[in-house]
Parts: C-alpha cells; sequence; structure tokens
C-alpha cells in the first residue's frame, strides 16, 4: 500500500476552469484586450497564472503580463469559489484515504496564496501534509522541486508515493522525481496526453485511486 499520494489541484481535485477562464477573461479586458471563451481555458492553464497570461494573450510584453496578472489576482482571489467544485468522488476518495493514514499532499502551480485558501475552503477535515504552490524561487511543475519539498516536508520513500496529475506536466513532473504516477481522466487534458507522457496508470473514477493505493 502506497503511504503518500500527491494530488495536482486544478483538473484533478477540483473543477476550477470556469473561474480561472473568467479572472483571466476580467484582466485581459480591464487591460484593453479581448476574452476568450471558457472553452478555450483547459489548453492554456497547467503551468501557473503566468503562463496563463502570456497564452491568453501572446503579444504582451513582460510589463504588460505583469499588469494582467495583477488584475487577475485580484479578481481570483474574489471568486475562486464561484463555479468551482470538487469532481464527483473525489471527497470520499480522501475521506477513505484519511481513514485509512494514508498521507495526503497537494503540490500545484497555481500561486500558494490561492492554493492555501481553495483547500482550506474545500477540504477542511482533511489534514494534508503539504499544500504546495507556486513561489517565488521555486520553478512550476514539471521541475520536481516541489515534490522534494512535500518529501521534506514528510519523509517517505519514493517507492511508497503515488503522484495523481490530470495533464503530461503532471506525469512528467513524477518521471522527473522518480515516483510513480497516476493520471485522470476527468480534468482538463485529454487522454491523449496523458498516454503520450507514459502514465503509469491511467484512470477513470476516484475510486480506481483507491484500488492502486490498495486501500
Amino acid at each position: 500500500m502506497k503511504k503518500l499520494v500527491i494530488f495536482d489541484l486544478d483538473g484533478t481535485l477540483l473543477n476550477t476552469i470556469n473561474d480561472l477562464g473568467t479572472s483571466c477573461n476580467y484582466a485581459l479586458e480591464q487591460l484593453g484586450f479581448n476574452p476568450h471563451p471558457l472553452s478555450a481555458y483547459p489548453f492554456m492553464v497547467g503551468n501557473g497564472v503566468r503562463k496563463l497570461i502570456e497564452r491568453a494573450q501572446p503579444d504582451a510584453s513582460p510589463e504588460i503580463v505583469d499588469k494582467i496578472t495583477e488584475k487577475f489576482k485580484e479578481h481570483y482571489d474574489e471568486h475562486s469559489y464561484d463555479s468551482s467544485v470538487p469532481y464527483p468522488g473525489i471527497e470520499d476518495m480522501l475521506h477513505t484515504l484519511r481513514d485509512a493514514d494514508v498521507k495526503l499532499a497537494v503540490a500545484s502551480n497555481k500561486y500558494q496564496e490561492a492554493v492555501t485558501r481553495i483547500i482550506g475552503h474545500f477540504f477542511p477535515d482533511i489534514p494534508f501534509v503539504a499544500v504546495l504552490g507556486q513561489i517565488e524561487g521555486r520553478n512550476v511543475k514539471p521541475d520536481p522541486s516541489i515534490v522534494f519539498q512535500v518529501l521534506a516536508d514528510c519523509p517517505t520513500s519514493k517507492s511508497d508515493v503515488l503522484y495523481v496529475g490530470d495533464s503530461a506536466v503532471d506525469i512528467e513532473t513524477a518521471r522527473r522525481a522518480c515516483v510513480e504516477s497516476c493520471g485522470v481522466t476527468w480534468g482538463f487534458s485529454p487522454v491523449s496526453h496523458l498516454r503520450g507522457a507514459h502514465a503509469d496508470h491511467i484512470v477513470s473514477t476516484p475510486a480506481e485511486i483507491l484500488k492502486l493505493i490498495g486501500v
């Protein structure tokens, strides 16, 4: 049985795409740029807010990207719960893992303040051993630094760790960290991306994660 499960956040634990897209559109419009359909945003997220802004407005200068990012955070900090919800079965899965004494952690490319706030809001009764987001000075995924920080916070043999995410970025992060990977099909990325990244496992329901872990 695995002893530690590290979860990505957006597209894995929570469906956050509409709130992310709405905040990005707000920020773009505040700076005089055109918004995008919300259906376009699954193809832009996954590498942190700054990369999201760069993809949403690829011709913007670094200075303009800074301004759009600031407007995004202002809006998202007030509206990150508007339509975001846990995916079906996620809460039951987390409770089952908690009750089985499996350690749980979050490793996200979303900025730290938002990750802390959102996890506290949606999963207040889950005792995560680490809730990590993007911070200054730490590279975003697929750089494995965030996984190494989780392992520093909760020392665990890599053979006892499962990393769960919805994108090729997550699978590559797990590979670089030398831990087992599990891709989920309910998130923002097509299954072909998970297969192309050579996920160790691909699951279609949270209950399948429990089977993988041995709970």
